[in-house]
């Protein structure tokens, strides 16, 4: 739910962070393919967003990281679990 800052504030009595200059919380979201982590990311940016660094990629995991235009973090990503590692390396 998209709310303004004078309706959300009738949900607490904290006081509402500046998720501008402190971080309130970081959300992820898995995405289907890289593509609609692409797309997702295409669209938060020309909607006001930011992306503050290079996309991450695990080999069978690929991260990008959006701030929105107000401040939130979202790290989207998409999960190739036919990639996902299945032995553990020795220490």
């Amino acid at each position: 739910m998209l709310l303004t800052h004078e309706k959300f504030s009738t949900f607490t009595t904290k006081p509402i962070a500046d998720t501008k200059t402190n971080i309130a919380g970081l959300f992820s979201l898995s995405m289907e393919s890289l593509e609609h982590v692409n797309k997702l990311m295409e669209n938060g940016i020309k909607s006001g967003g930011t992306e503050p660094n290079e996309m991450r990629d695990y080999g069978f995991m690929q991260q990008r990281t959006i701030e929105d235009f107000d401040g939130h973090t979202w790290e989207v990503f998409f999960m190739d679990m036919s990639k996902f590692p299945t032995e553990q390396a020795n220490s």
